[in-house]
């Protein structure tokens, strides 16, 4: 016995209505009275008017108990069970009562979803599907509508019925020639043969026309097998100026390490250039303002004087601004 088969029972009892409270504790030891009980109750359920012996005070009634309750769930509900568990009355025997409990749980569960679905269904009749209607009523004008020509072209050919009547009349009063008839039998007949022969012929064709690809794609996988042996022999062998095509990449590689590093260096030259021409612009620029600080009238000669009398200032040199320039970017080039 385990505890979940335990549990189930006693939840599916109590969910049946069984008027007895069932614990656990119940089957711990062997408990006939409340088996027995159960098992009158579980066949009353079933069956209300099945007449059942409910004497277990001897072991020869409790014996004829068991095997009554076992036969009527065999034969009735063709549910097997143990006999020797159920007498038994412990742990064991729930398994055994656990059987009939299932099957009537079930059917209580789809009798209860039954009913849901019948309240459902009845819910859902009364509601109003309006995009259902209009579709209704669109085919019910499409109808009203084929109704009509069919009704005008029913009253056109009844109209031609008084002349066809009497083609009609005509054509069954008129005797049936056999020649003709055989005639027209004997070329129905040459055209379904022709008909035949043509099927034929075209069968024909499909065979050859399959036989003719088959050898075909045969050609192709062997054509597709020999290229692809020959493609591994080709990636198995080396080429033969492998080894001077990669020593002269190498070459350009290195080439061009050095085109870059040289190209990189004429222009930082450039800058430079341009930077010394400015430089050499502003210096300019200031010795001509300094030239024309120096033109004054000649009756200002202590003036002049003194200005003789100061001592020159050395003027920077191309060489001293352009070692300053490079010493300032503290930079090596290679050329």
């Amino acid at each position: 016995m385990s505890f979940r088969d335990l549990r189930n029972f006693t939840e599916m009892m109590r969910a049946l209505g069984f008027p007895r409270l069932i614990s656990m504790e119940n089957f711990r030891t062997p408990n006939f009275t409340l088996v027995a009980e159960i098992l009158i109750w579980l066949v009353k359920r079933y069956e209300p008017h099945m007449d059942i012996p409910t004497d277990v005070d001897s072991e020869s009634d409790r014996i004829f108990f068991i095997k009554a309750v076992a036969q009527f769930m065999a034969t009735k509900a063709h549910i097997k069970l143990n006999t020797k568990r159920l007498y038994q009355a412990d742990g064991y025997a729930v398994k055994e009562l656990l059987k009939i409990t299932s099957v009537l749980y079930s059917a209580m569960k789809t009798k209860q979803m039954a009913l849901d679905d019948q309240v459902e269904e009845e819910n859902n009749k009364f509601k109003f599907d309006l995009s259902s209607r209009i579709s209704d009523l669109k085919t019910a004008r499409q109808l009203a509508s084929e109704v009509t020509s069919k009704g005008a072209s029913l009253y056109d050919l009844l109209g031609k019925e008084v002349e066809l009547r009497e083609m009609r009349t005509a054509a069954l009063a008129r005797p049936l020639e056999i020649n003709e008839t055989e005639k027209v039998l004997r070329a129905a007949i040459k055209e379904v043969l022709q008909s035949v022969e043509k099927t034929k012929d075209m069968l024909n064709n499909v065979v050859s026309d399959e036989n003719s690809l088959d050898a075909k794609i045969e050609k192709k996988k062997q054509e597709l097998e020999r290229n692809r042996k020959r493609l591994q022999t080709l990636q198995s062998v080396r080429p033969a100026f492998m080894d001077e095509y990669e020593k002269i990449e190498e070459d350009l590689q290195k080439q061009y390490d050095t085109y870059v590093e040289k190209f990189k260096n004429l222009c930082f030259l450039e800058s430079q250039l341009d930077e010394y021409h400015r430089l050499e612009q502003e210096r300019f620029e200031v010795l001509k303002d300094e030239d024309s600080d120096m033109d004054v009238p000649e009756d200002e000669g202590s003036d002049s004087d003194i200005e003789e009398s100061r001592p020159c200032k050395p003027r920077p040199t191309r060489n001293s601004i352009m070692a300053g320039t490079w010493a300032s970017y503290g930079h090596v080039f290679v050329i």
